[in-house]
C-alpha cells in the first residue's frame, strides 16, 4: 500500500484556514512535541496564606471574564442611552468589556461611511478583514456590497454602513443570543443618531434582531418594515447579506428587485 505524500505548507495552511484557525495566540510558534520530553518542572513552594482584605467590587470586569449577560445588557443600555453623538458612542464602545467578543477581536469596528447620509445599511458581524482594517464591509462581501450600492448610484460617501455586532466573533462563528442582546443597545442608537430615511437589513440576523421578526430572509426580503426609534418611523427593507450572494448568485435577481424598491424610496423622499 503507497503511503499519502505528506502536506505541503501551503496545504496544511489551507486546512487551517477552512478550520477557522487563521489568527495565531503568541508571537513565537509552541513546539508541543519538546514539551513532552522535557524534565517536570520542580515543585513550587506554596506562599505564606494572608488574611484577606476588603477590596472595592469593580464597575466592570476586565479581561476574558465579562459581567453576566443581565448585567452586562443593563450596562450597554444605559452607556447607548446617555451617547449624544455617534463619536460619543465609539468611545463608549470601545471602552465597554460588557462583551467577551471584544477581548478576542483585533479592534472596534464602528462604522464607514456618511453619517449624514439618508440611508444607512446594517449587517450581521466583522469578519476576518473587517477585524483587520477595523471598518464594516472590505473583504468579498464589501467588494460586492460597494457594486449593489453603485448599481443605484450610492457609494460609501452617500450611505452609512454598520453591524450588530461591533466585535468579531472568533473564527466567524455565529454570534451568540447573548452577545446579540449585549451589543442590540448600541447598534439601536447608531441608528437613532444618524436617522437614515432608509435601513437596510442585509441577511437574516440582522433582520431578525432589528426588526423583531422570526420569518427568515426569503420571506422578509423586498418588504417594507416600520422600523421605531422612538422618535420617528423609519422604512426598513431587509434584502440578502452580500456574502450569501456571493455563494448563491443565482439570488442576485431577487436583490436586485430590492435594490430597485430602495432607490424608488429614496428618490420619493422615502414618506
Amino acid at each position: 500500500m503507497i503511503p499519502e505524500p505528506a502536506p505541503t505548507v501551503r496545504e496544511l495552511l489551507a486546512f487551517y484556514l477552512e478550520a477557522g484557525v487563521d489568527c495565531a495566540l503568541a508571537e513565537e510558534p509552541i513546539d508541543r512535541l519538546a514539551e513532552l520530553d522535557a524534565p517536570p518542572p520542580a515543585p513550587r513552594v506554596a506562599p505564606p496564606v494572608e488574611a484577606p482584605r476588603p477590596v472595592a467590587a469593580p464597575a466592570t470586569m476586565r479581561g476574558e471574564a465579562a459581567p453576566a449577560p443581565d448585567i452586562a445588557i443593563a450596562s450597554a443600555r444605559e452607556a447607548a442611552r446617555t451617547a449624544p453623538t455617534l463619536e460619543a458612542l465609539r468611545e463608549l464602545m470601545q471602552s465597554f468589556e460588557g462583551c467577551a467578543l471584544k477581548h478576542t477581536a483585533t479592534r472596534l469596528v464602528f462604522a464607514d461611511g456618511n453619517p449624514q447620509a439618508r440611508i444607512m445599511f446594517v449587517g450581521e458581524a466583522p469578519g476576518r478583514d473587517e477585524d483587520i482594517e477595523g471598518l464594516p464591509f472590505v473583504g468579498r462581501s464589501g467588494k460586492l456590497l460597494d457594486l449593489m450600492m453603485g448599481a443605484i448610484g450610492l457609494n460609501r460617501s452617500t450611505a452609512y454602513i454598520a453591524n450588530v455586532i461591533p466585535w468579531r466573533p472568533p473564527g466567524n462563528r455565529t454570534p451568540t443570543p447573548q452577545e446579540t442582546q449585549i451589543c442590540l443597545p448600541f447598534i439601536q442608537r447608531q441608528i437613532e443618531l444618524v436617522n437614515p430615511d432608509v435601513l437596510v437589513t442585509l441577511g437574516n440576523p440582522s433582520t431578525q434582531t432589528l426588526l423583531s421578526t422570526r420569518e427568515g430572509i426569503m420571506r422578509t426580503r423586498g418588504r417594507w418594515f416600520d422600523y421605531e426609534t422612538g422618535a420617528r418611523t423609519i422604512r426598513a427593507l431587509p434584502t440578502f447579506h452580500p456574502a450569501y450572494l456571493l455563494r448563491s448568485p443565482s439570488y442576485k435577481r431577487l436583490a436586485w428587485q430590492d435594490l430597485r424598491a430602495i432607490a424608488r424610496a429614496l428618490e420619493q423622499g422615502a414618506t
